[in-house]
């Protein structure tokens, strides 16, 4: 019930902030619509926070690491102990998500939901739910109570981050099969259709990883009207508090960035969750995994870029941080047709139709 009532606080996108936005880009010394994303950019984020002029100077990558039981099932080519060094690692800008945050100026906060080892390094942010989640091939992942902490966990952790955006990531080896199962549960649809080679897999082990969501899902038999329930019984610590995250940004009127597949799949869950947290999302990434652009279509979603990416830790977040300070400095700094000492009257044709489509285009 208080997660419900926390839901229904998120605010619909303000309606007359988004059309001040798109006055002002009417304004700008430029033809209609010829910065595309860049203007769709700012008027969303004039949405967001309720003011046409905005800058996202403070940016914040959010990464939840956990361990997945299931991994048991050899669904995975990496050994778990990899989640323990790269959550570490991510603390250290040592890996790629880091190192992209460091460049840009970033900052990171790592958060321990459920790593399969004691942490000792204080740059990790313990909130450590269980050591991993139990194996979902042979019963829940997680009780309901853990998957609700998880929410909460994500959600104070953005709802207290200081920043303009956030981002969110995780690290879990064996993550991209529980958010398959997450995914293929909340679209009814078959395993195959959603799931993956994740980090890498022999065909073999491609096989048996499809095998394992479904036998996951018949044996745990999840709720598809329920996320709770499903990312209790087939989810993760790392997803359902990524969930968790994008309700808090969305709650503190923010843009929050999804990275790939699984932040995605996260993403869509806090949507089913709260439709309105849809407004607050700018996708990064278009993530190579092939349940991503399934999820993006559930939400109608379209990512910023393509760049064959699919190493996941929120690794896309920092370069849509990078275009969303763009979208802000069109908006602020551009002159207007009046500043610029331009009669703009050569554009009225223009501006009663669709004059930029190319005859025959879909």
């Amino acid at each position: 019930m208080e997660l419900q009532s926390f839901a229904q606080c998120v605010s619909p996108l303000q309606e007359s902030a988004m059309a001040a936005a798109r006055a002002r880009q009417a304004q700008l010394a430029k033809p209609p619509g010829s910065l595309g994303r860049l203007e769709e950019l700012s008027v969303q984020l004039a949405g967001i926070t309720g003011n046409v002029h905005n800058h996202m100077d403070r940016k914040h990558l959010l990464v939840f690491a956990a361990d997945n039981g299931v991994i048991a099932e050899g669904v995975s080519s990496s050994p778990q102990s990899v989640t323990l060094m790269q959550t570490v690692n991510l603390t250290r800008a040592k890996t790629g998500a880091s190192v992209l945050v460091k460049h840009f100026g970033g900052k990171i906060t790592v958060c321990d939901v459920g790593v399969n080892a004691d942490i000792r390094d204080g740059a990790v942010l313990n909130r450590k739910i269980a050591y991993g989640t139990a194996n979902m091939a042979k019963g829940p992942a997680m009780t309901r109570a853990q998957a609700l902490q998880a929410i909460q966990t994500g959600m104070e952790l953005a709802r207290n981050t200081q920043a303009d955006v956030i981002g969110i990531g995780e690290m879990g080896i064996g993550n991209t099969t529980t958010s398959s199962a997450v995914l293929a549960v909340l679209l009814d649809v078959e395993p195959e259709t959603v799931t993956g080679r994740g980090g890498g897999l022999t065909d073999e082990s491609f096989r048996k990883k499809k095998e394992v969501i479904r036998q996951a899902i018949a044996c745990n038999r999840p709720d598809k009207n329920d996320v709770i329930d499903v990312l209790s019984k087939v989810g993760g610590f790392d997803i359902a508090a990524m969930c968790g995250a994008f309700l808090g940004a969305a709650s503190t009127h923010r843009p929050v960035v999804i990275d790939g597949f699984i932040s995605a799949v996260a993403a869509l869950c806090a949507v089913r969750l709260c439709p309105n947290v849809q407004g607050y999302l700018i996708p990064s990434h278009a993530s190579y995994e092939i349940g991503y652009r399934l999820a993006m279509d559930a939400m109608g979603l379209k990512p910023l870029f393509l760049l064959g990416m699919r190493l996941g830790e929120g690794s896309g977040c920092p370069l849509a941080f990078e275009v969303l300070s763009a979208a802000c400095a069109i908006i602020n700094d551009m002159a207007t047709f009046d500043q610029a000492g331009i009669d703009d009257g050569y554009l009225d044709g223009i501006r009663q139709g669709d004059k930029f489509s190319v005859e025959g285009a879909q």
